[in-house]
């Protein structure tokens, strides 16, 4: 079954480009120029990952991309300008997976693609049955990638679920911001440790009452984070 794809931008060149290529290696790619298209899309569809641009008419990709996350958690790429530290930082907290920086080679974002998705379905695909986690009020139901705490489902992203689930997997263990980085996002990934910064930020803030007195993920301050068994 082919991999469905939005391609959002505002440049049609770019769009056609990136069209092509993707349905040379076989995936079904729709588009769209605005943000109010995209989210139209995302909202009637049912996609694998979406590639986003930040610059769009109508709706800013980080709109997009935040209103997309209250309803989904399909993994989400940003197109960022080239140099812009602060926009990759922003679509990350708008819950996107990843970013690419303009101008990108087609085969960076070809590869990029297909690394998340093999992650995706893997993750999917897992075993885990019986490997409910429970810890207090919370439930994390890893063979459906679902969270509920006090009987309530926390929205996760993909990469929020990803660095949860690891956690608490494995908890009173401690992670270094990197072997994090290499674990959850992948050894090729080019980002550097803000990126799990900035998820673990975004967690608390969903699944702990007072994120700066967390109850589940805690820091080990100049080591890295850990889930209190």
């Amino acid at each position: 079954m082919a991999n469905k794809v939005l391609v959002v931008d505002d440049e049609k060149l770019i769009v056609k480009g990136i069209r092509f290529s993707l349905e040379q290696d076989g995936m079904e790619v729709t588009c769209a120029y605005d943000g109010e298209e995209a989210l139209s899309y995302a909202k009637e569809q049912q996609f694998d990952i979406i590639l986003l641009d930040v610059m769009l008419p109508k709706l800013t990709g980080f709109e997009v991309c935040q209103q997309i996350r209250e309803f989904s958690s399909v993994p989400i790429i940003m197109l960022t300008a080239k140099g812009d530290d602060m926009d990759k930082i922003l679509g990350l907290e708008y819950g996107a997976d990843d970013y690419i920086t303009k101008p990108f080679n087609i085969l960076e974002v070809k590869a990029r693609i297909k690394a998340i998705i093999r992650r995706t379905a893997k993750g999917n695909k897992a075993e885990k049955k019986d490997a409910a986690i429970v810890s207090g009020d919370m439930t994390i139901d890893r063979a459906n990638r679902r969270v509920t705490i006090a009987g309530k489902e926390i929205n996760l992203t993909a990469k929020e679920f990803d660095v949860l689930e690891l956690l608490a997997t494995n908890p009173n263990q401690v992670y270094g911001r990197e072997k994090l980085l290499t674990l959850v996002w992948g050894a090729d990934y080019p980002g550097d440790v803000r990126t799990v910064d900035v998820h673990i930020r975004r967690l608390r803030e969903k699944i702990e009452t007072n994120s700066s007195e967390p109850k589940y993920v805690h820091t080990k301050w100049g080591v890295g984070y850990f889930f209190k068994g």
